[in-house]
């Protein structure tokens, strides 16, 4: 399986409020033949590390595709750009991130870096990533999803989005 985690914290007019980016960029890893087979509930969430920008709206698919690992992340890439991402520093604000979070499993140093090296520490990852993957294992270390969530800091703000905002 595959999986990707969405996000976004900026509106942008022409792409609408970051729930609507987040749906646009799915759909759009979708007429390039990444087929969205899952989706997890919408979250908020606080950005990581804390900061004054604005809340995330985060979620993770399950995709399904013919690309490699690095042809995929390539293609994610490629979304972020059409959508106006231009990457200038770690954890800033940001029209559209989409991250390759599991391959197949596979365990690489890259690149792509597989898993993602810091999934393991996001509840803006791995809450989504339990809604389509309950029983997820990481490929690395073989902790469970469960474990994985009662380990992480308390520090990390995550709620389901009401409403579909």
């Amino acid at each position: 399986m595959i999986f990707i985690a969405v996000g976004s914290n900026l509106h942008v007019p022409g792409l609408g409020k970051p729930l609507d980016i987040c749906q646009k960029a799915l759909a759009r890893l979708d007429s390039m033949g990444i087929i969205v087979a899952a989706l997890s509930r919408f979250y908020e969430t606080a950005p990581v590390p804390v900061s004054d920008q604005p809340w995330f709206v985060n979620a993770v698919a399950r995709v399904e595709c013919d690309l490699d690992a690095a042809a995929l992340l390539d293609c994610l890439h490629q979304v972020e750009q059409e959508f106006g991402r231009v990457r200038r520093e770690r954890n800033e604000a940001r029209v559209l991130d989409l991250d390759l979070i599991d391959y197949r499993r596979m365990v690489d140093v890259g690149p792509p870096i597989l898993p993602h090296p810091r999934m393991a520490d996001r509840a803006f990852v791995l809450l989504p990533l339990a809604d389509v993957a309950p029983d997820w294992t990481h490929p690395a270390d073989g902790r469970g999803i469960a474990d994985l969530i009662a380990a992480l800091p308390p520090d990390q703000a995550i709620r389901p989005l009401s409403g579909l905002e």
